[in-house]
């Protein structure tokens, strides 16, 4: 059953457990399940990717089927799906789960994709699109904003926040906050104000984005994100950048279970680590089991296939593997 997002929040069925939002507008998507679906059911969330359960059906089936998770209304939120999760989702759904909701968020599905055909077609399911937003949509969430907060602030202004956001609502929202945070206190913002705010932003390399990301600093991932938009270029450099370090890091692991001591082998590799580098490889090595390394390394490999393949999401692409690994 297809069901126009913003028809969602009166039209929500609990009864229905299965919903599947995909298409562009990654930052659309996360605003409804953060503001509708969540809050009307479990607060027990659990996570998934595609690739993961595909890897361990049974262990998937095993919690699902669980009668414990019966017992305690559950949410499950599958990210990055394709047509490869409809076998399990079909044996699910003949299963009859009353007491789990289940969220299965894909990026863009084409007319003949199987698990797009099947939502659509069931009464009993939800399939919601979400279109890349326009500038006439990203016009009046800026002008809303400014309208609740009570700052004045001329159109020009407003037209020219909404250009340099290239129709991506979550850089939208980004440089929302930015400006509330400097000028919430004031009744009005004038045109030098917007031009010190949007391009104060540090200039954050890619060197450092996937160092911070393997190291797993989320507030400094989230702020490098912010304060950055990536071409179609940047994000293939952004995946190589993560396989050098990825495949540093597994070499680094070797060396250190031969050497007995993580510094030696930091201080031995070649080519040299500096020393200004030498505490965030520290770090990524003791959040990083050598199986974990070995697993990012695939899934960066057929992340760069996948933006290849798809260069006008590769931003959505990208940043979704960031985000939620």
């Amino acid at each position: 059953m297809i069901i126009k997002h913003f028809n969602l929040k009166k039209n929500l069925d609990k009864k229905i457990n299965f919903y599947l939002l995909y298409g562009k507008n990654i930052g659309l998507i996360e605003e409804t399940i953060n503001n509708i679906l969540k809050p009307n059911f479990s607060k027990n969330i659990y996570y998934y990717d595609e690739s993961d359960i595909l890897s361990d059906l049974d262990n998937f089936r095993e919690q699902i089927l669980n009668n414990s998770l019966f017992e305690n209304n559950k949410l499950i939120i599958i990210n990055r799906a394709t047509d490869k999760i409809l076998e399990i989702i079909e044996e699910l759904s003949e299963k009859k789960i009353q007491e789990i909701k289940i969220i299965i968020k894909s990026g863009i599905l084409e007319k003949k994709s199987k698990l797009r055909t099947y939502f659509e077609k069931k009464d009993e399911f939800v399939i919601i699109p979400f279109y890349e937003d326009d500038n006439q949509t990203l016009m009046l969430i800026a002008q809303n904003f400014f309208r609740q907060n009570k700052i004045q602030i001329n159109q020009e202004n407003i037209n020219f926040i909404v250009r340099k956001c290239v129709g991506n609502r979550i850089v939208l929202q980004s440089e929302l906050e930015k400006i509330y945070n400097y000028a919430h206190k004031k009744l009005k913002i004038g045109s030098n104000e917007i031009l010190k705010i949007i391009n104060s932003a540090e200039n954050h390399s890619i060197s450092e984005l996937t160092d911070q990301c393997l190291a797993k600093n989320k507030n400094k991932i989230i702020n490098i994100l912010n304060d950055n938009i990536p071409s179609t270029e940047d994000n293939i450099v952004i995946l190589k950048s993560f396989l050098y370090k990825l495949k540093r890091l597994k070499k680094l692991k070797k060396e250190t279970e031969i050497k007995k001591n993580q510094d030696q082998a930091i201080a031995s590799f070649r080519p040299q680590i500096f020393w200004k580098d030498k505490e965030i490889v520290k770090k990524q090595l003791n959040n990083l089991s050598l199986d974990e390394i070995n697993q990012l390394i695939l899934r960066v490999n057929s992340i760069e296939l996948l933006v290849k393949n798809n260069s006008q999401i590769s931003t959505y692409i990208v940043n979704d593997f960031i985000l939620n690994g």
